[in-house]
């Protein structure tokens, strides 16, 4: 996926989930933060952040707060882009269809899509932690992503093929792990999938300043 209208940018503070302060050419600008997760290994004073301004003139924030540097790694933190560059990388696969949002059970799966005969769940989590070159999920507490894991389970049960694809916002990483330390019940439903035949994909991604991009798989462990 590409972005336009990018600019470079000092973090300052984030006075909420939604928000940031941001120092763009000299001026201290109110940006709107695509994540509302906590990011406080990313968000630290003067950061380098990479900002999208918007093409809305009556927008309240002109930027919206997309990517930033951890050292020299470049990690991408829009909670939207995993289910975009998703959709890319599977349509490369040209299924002969595609659902996104589609409602299973109690739950609104991903994506939904067929391949011939066989029929695929596939729940997306974007991965935006990282400790000493592992990447981690969640950074907080999810119930949600539970309960979609939960829902995975019944449909492989039920003869569909189920994945759950965690997009890794960043790249020169060695493996994915669930934060058990955080999330003990994630990480225990993650490994109860995995049992009940359901499919783990760790996909690490390109990162530029204006692209976001699947590249390939990075090894896993429960």
């Amino acid at each position: 996926m590409k972005y336009e209208r990018m600019v470079k940018g000092i973090f300052k503070s984030r006075p909420n989930r939604f928000i940031a302060h941001i120092e763009i050419d000299g001026k201290e600008e109110v940006v709107h933060v695509k994540n509302t997760g906590r990011c406080r290994e990313l968000l630290t004073e003067n950061a380098k952040v990479i900002c999208q301004k918007s093409d809305n003139p009556k927008r309240k924030t002109k930027y919206d707060l997309i990517s930033v540097y951890k050292g020299n790694r470049l990690v991408n933190m829009d909670s939207q882009a995993p289910n975009k560059v998703f959709m890319e990388y599977l349509k490369n696969k040209n299924p002969d269809y595609i659902k996104s949002e589609c409602t299973y059970g109690n739950s609104r799966i991903d994506f939904y899509f067929e391949k011939g005969k066989e029929k695929y769940f596939v729940e997306v989590k974007g991965v935006t932690l990282e400790k000493e070159n592992v990447v981690l999920f969640p950074d907080a507490p999810t119930e949600r992503g539970v309960k979609h894991i939960m829902e995975l389970i019944k449909a492989q049960k039920e003869g569909y093929n189920t994945y759950i694809a965690f997009v890794i916002q960043m790249d020169n990483v060695e493996y994915f792990t669930p934060n058990r330390e955080t999330h003990r019940e994630f990480a225990d439903a993650l490994v109860k999938a995995e049992n009940s035949g359901v499919k783990i994909l760790c996909l690490v991604c390109d990162v530029t300043e204006d692209t976001l991009e699947i590249k390939g798989e990075i090894p896993y462990r429960l």
